[in-house]
């Protein structure tokens, strides 16, 4: 990595390995020199996790995260869906609103309008046979709970899933969407106001001021609708993520194992709390 800071004319003050292992490689660049070292990065150390700080990272005292493709590794709607053999409609909506190309809200009510008259009881089914955390996900929080962050987790998706996926995870608090039911039936709507982008950001925005000045904050998400969060905190990276959302984080982990970011943190891995 040296050698290609240099080949490419980028100046820097150092460079050294946080970890025996040799996967955390911390670099000091001048400021304003991210676009020239980020692409060097992927280039030479993908697939890579990477933290742009302005000053010396510090372990937050709040993390805020996304669950769907984030600490989880699906789409609840879309793995919903397919109990109403309607999964490729509705992942296909899913992925163009993750990329940026619809509006949240709106693609929020046409996916859930495809479900109206599903058995309630999909959900539980859903929830139990297609729903798994994404690895070191419970390691992550369970790590910076035990390093005196509060945790919060804000999604799109459902409580449905959402509250025993955070409680599984150990999580503090949950918002998220609610789907509506009327006889054992899927309405086809959400209960309003609908959690979105804007929702996401406030919560962050409330959830630290609650902590003071100076209290470092990390947010977590892969889709269009968590920018405005990653771009609010102090530290928000982004997992796996579609490249919009990516390119907006100061931060990114392209590893499947989100334990990737208690490393950039700089949490030594004896200092985990393994889940």
């Amino acid at each position: 990595m040296e050698t290609a800071l240099a080949d490419a004319g980028q100046p820097f003050a150092g460079a050294s390995m946080l970890d025996f292992c040799g996967e955390v490689l911390e670099i000091a660049i001048p400021e304003g020199t991210r676009e020239v070292v980020a692409p060097l990065v992927e280039e030479h150390l993908a697939p890579s996790a990477a933290l742009f700080a302005d000053d010396v990272i510090e372990i937050p005292r709040l993390v805020v995260s996304d669950m769907d493709s984030t600490m989880i590794g699906q789409e609840c709607i879309d793995e919903l869906a397919d109990f109403a053999g309607l999964k490729p409609q509705v992942a296909e909506i899913t992925e163009r609103a993750m990329r940026g190309e619809l509006d949240f809200a709106g693609a929020l009510k046409e996916r859930v309008g495809l479900l109206e008259g599903l058995e309630e009881g999909a959900i539980e089914r859903c929830l139990h046979e297609r729903i798994s955390p994404t690895p070191g996900a419970a390691t992550l929080i369970a790590t910076l709970s035990a390093h005196g962050a509060r945790s919060v987790l804000v999604t799109g998706g459902f409580h449905r899933f959402a509250d025993p996926v955070a409680e599984r995870l150990g999580f503090d608090h949950v918002i998220g969407n609610r789907l509506l039911v009327k006889d054992g039936k899927l309405t086809g709507a959400v209960q309003q106001p609908i959690c979105d982008s804007t929702t996401k950001e406030a919560t962050l925005r409330e959830e630290a001021a609650k902590l003071g000045e100076g209290a470092r904050t990390l947010a977590l998400g892969d889709g269009a609708n968590d920018t405005p969060m990653l771009l609010a905190a102090d530290y928000g990276i982004a997992f796996r993520a579609k490249p919009r959302t990516r390119a907006a984080a100061n931060g990114w982990v392209d590893s499947e194992d989100i334990t990737a970011v208690l490393l950039l943190l700089g949490i030594d891995r004896e200092k985990w709390v393994l889940k």
